[in-house]
């Protein structure tokens, strides 16, 4: 149970539920089975690609708990699990044993699909996540940066995968109430890596803004550690603004794309995009939130949304394969 506890099995479940997702966006592309190597052992290699994947982020939640025991003892006491129930030697042998494990099998993907991208992916994220906690978590916005970037390569890591053994892009695959105008720099656009880069870079700057707003519930203990996190070096009020900031960004940079492809889908579209007007009301709460947020108990308030949106943002693969 305490081992459960220190690997924070739903942060895992998100994990392998965004991967999944991206799966079931590609789904319409593997209709005919492609002549790639790949292709036969399809859903157990994906299994084992999401398997390594999540027991990097396991192994990351070790670790970090490891260095993080001085500060946690002041911001969650009642979570403490290292040192408490875990002695810390047990800890790293854990942590490496998962990156061990995880290590290999990318290892195998590597060598199956014939490519070093598994392998490479695998071993900048065992080493990213130690740095991190080691090192880079206190020191100025780069730690959330490197966490951030990290979140952004999960389904980066699952397009790779799929643009390797999938059909090329077929106009096909769009649902047939959708229709198509020539020279729509929408339609020209390759959707599989459109929707990739998409996805990985709202993972990325949702996360981005969910670690500033837990290193605002933290600044307690990371005063212990003397570190100099965005809050502790701006302040609370100023942090505040730059995490709305990137919230308002990430409302706005999406207006174009939504444009045109309402004018060329009409209410298709909308009706595709219905989950994403939950993600909209979402982040217009969590900036309400931040605004009224003057204690600890109101920042965990607007970090379980941005957990929900999140998930809501994973789902709406789902979503598009039911609809």
């Amino acid at each position: 149970m305490h081992f459960l506890r220190l690997i924070r099995p739903i942060n895992l479940l998100v994990i392998a539920l965004t991967m999944y997702a991206v799966r079931v966006f590609f789904l319409p592309y593997m209709v005919k089975p492609c002549s790639c190597q790949g292709w036969n052992s399809e859903p157990l290699d994906f299994f084992l690609l999401v398997f390594s994947t999540v027991i990097i982020a396991a192994g990351g939640n070790i670790i970090n708990d490891y260095f993080d025991v001085k500060a946690d003892r002041i911001n969650k006491p009642e979570k403490l699990i290292i040192t408490k129930y875990i002695k810390p030697r047990w800890a790293i042998l854990m942590h490496w044993i998962l990156n061990f494990v995880a290590f290999g099998i990318a290892c195998y993907l590597s060598w199956r699909h014939q490519t070093f991208w598994y392998m490479f992916i695998h071993l900048l994220s065992i080493n990213g996540l130690w740095f991190y906690s080691m090192y880079f978590k206190r020191r100025f916005l780069i730690g959330n940066v490197i966490i951030s970037i990290l979140t952004g390569l999960v389904p980066i890591l699952c397009g790779i995968y799929f643009l390797d053994i999938t059909s090329p892009f077929n106009h096909d695959y769009l649902p047939s109430t959708w229709s198509t105008h020539d020279g729509s720099w929408i339609t020209d656009l390759n959707l599989k890596i459109f929707f990739v880069l998409f996805f990985a870079i709202f993972a990325a700057s949702l996360n981005l803004v969910r670690e500033i707003v837990k290193d605002m519930e933290d600044v307690s203990g990371d005063l212990v550690l003397k570190a100099k996190t965005l809050p502790i070096v701006l302040g609370q009020t100023k942090t505040k603004w730059i995490a709305a900031g990137l919230i308002v960004v990430m409302i706005v940079l999406p207006i174009p794309f939504i444009w045109e492809a309402y004018a060329i889908y009409g209410k298709s579209f909308l009706i595709a995009m219905a989950p994403a007007l939950l993600v909209l009301l979402g982040m217009l709460l969590v900036l309400f939130q931040l605004y009224q947020a003057t204690e600890k108990k109101q920042l965990k308030q607007a970090d379980l949304t941005l957990k929900i949106i999140m998930i809501i943002g994973c789902c709406m693969p789902f979503y598009w394969y039911f609809l």
